[in-house]
């Protein structure tokens, strides 16, 4: 594709997904259906051209101003993904002469903001969590794409055995470090394709959500409800951790997400799962299994701030209005959710979130209005269940591990929380 119409392709797509109408990733999978004649390597272009924009948009806002022409194309122009030489070629004599000025800028010598590229309402919380210096590792963080991560099914397949099947399709992959089912590559090669993805030995999930799925640890024959469950990573997770045995139940309120569960189903050779759409978290479904579920899995809906390495339009798409709002719905799920447990269940909540009011405050009062339920240590839960580095995943506020809490600058997958009850 010619440098110029590969560019003014960017500039359009970057236009788009400045407008924070719909998800990022959404925009851009509609842009690629509505241009067939890009090839793998444009597409790679564009889209990361968009998310570019999309991370350090604060600083190109500064830089961009002194520029000439339409303001998505020198946003497009600062965020290009690809060679400066092949950049070059498609920009006036006026443009490159402004992008030289712009890439002679010191980035450090400008304001906080310009730095770090988050909202005002997001740094607060994140420096209170993490001081100074962690905060800006965090930062680092997010300036770089996310990892590719894989679980291996258990009820199938070896991890050893996939690995190297991986590898001989030219595909290295290594261990994730806690996950026991986890394989982490490079790049983004086409899974699909896979013979290890037609069968079902292979689902992508971060290895932080695979923890999750691990945490509630789903034994053989029991009655398990992955109350959440939307297009059903963790829900296969836990199936295959149960052996294809016991009863699975699948809830969400969008039909449309547990549509996208079925093909994934049908891969994985589990047959224990069962999805339903239910209208709320009171649902009629709910009440007729109340006090008679052994786990269940609360993954809430949250602002997804933990995913920003791979959503950074989140960043600008939430507010603390928003996450307000959120959290009254998360209280009332969790609620809800926590009237399946019988005696002896087991009670998750988890988000994928890095706020506080998402995450520990949510998980405080409900042990304080539900006396009949015991907290329990995440790192004790995940060193029984040989989990390397168990102690490192987990913070709370009496033991010290009483929560899991993952972090990408400290643990290389996207941000997760997690809460753990019985019920006495």
């Amino acid at each position: 594709m010619h440098p110029k119409a590969l560019l003014e392709a960017c500039s359009d797509l970057v236009g788009l997904v400045l407008k924070f109408d719909h998800p990022a990733d959404a925009v851009v999978s509609r842009f690629f259906r509505d241009h067939r004649e890009l090839g793998p390597r444009e597409r790679a272009t564009l889209a990361e051209t968009a998310y570019t924009v999309l991370r350090k948009k604060l600083l190109f806002d500064h830089l961009s101003p002194s520029g000439t022409g339409p303001k998505q194309r020198r946003m497009a122009i600062l965020g290009f993904h690809g060679p400066r030489d092949y950049l070059k070629s498609a920009l006036t004599e006026q443009e490159r002469n402004w992008l030289d000025q712009c890439d002679a800028v010191n980035v450090k010598d400008l304001l906080e903001r310009h730095q770090h590229n988050l909202p005002e309402w997001l740094v607060g919380p994140l420096k209170a969590q993490l001081g100074d210096e962690g905060f800006w590792a965090l930062v680092a963080s997010l300036e770089q794409p996310a990892a590719l991560d894989l679980r291996v099914n258990a009820l199938t397949d070896k991890r050893a055995d996939v690995q190297k099947e991986l590898k001989l399709a030219g595909i290295p992959a290594s261990l994730t470090p806690h996950s026991p089912w986890g394989l982490r590559i490079d790049g983004k090669p086409a899974l699909t394709k896979l013979d290890a993805f037609a069968r079902g030995a292979i689902e992508v999930q971060d290895e932080g959500s695979q923890l999750l799925a691990l945490l509630l640890d789903a034994g053989r024959g029991e009655m398990v409800v992955d109350f959440c469950a939307g297009a059903g990573g963790k829900t296969l997770a836990i199936g295959a951790s149960m052996r294809s045995t016991g009863r699975l139940y699948a809830f969400d309120v969008s039909a449309h997400r547990l549509d996208a569960l079925k093909p994934r189903l049908a891969r994985s050779k589990l047959s224990n799962v069962h999805p339903a759409a239910i209208a709320h978290e009171r649902d009629d479904r709910i009440k007729r299994l109340a006090g008679k579920i052994d786990r269940v899995l609360v993954d809430a809906p949250c602002s997804g701030l933990g995913t920003l390495r791979r959503n950074p339009d989140l960043k600008w798409r939430q507010s603390p209005q928003a996450i307000q709002e959120m959290t009254a719905k998360q209280t009332a799920i969790l609620q809800s959710a926590a009237r399946l447990l019988k005696p002896g269940g087991r009670l998750v909540y988890a988000t994928c979130s890095v706020l506080p009011e998402e995450n520990e405050a949510i998980a405080q009062a409900f042990t304080q209005a539900n006396r009949d339920f015991e907290p329990m240590d995440a790192a004790t839960l995940l060193s029984d269940l040989k989990v390397d580095g168990a102690a490192g995943l987990c913070k709370g506020p009496s033991s010290g591990g009483e929560y899991l809490r993952l972090w990408p600058h400290m643990h290389g997958t996207d941000g997760f929380f997690a809460a753990v009850w019985q019920r006495k």
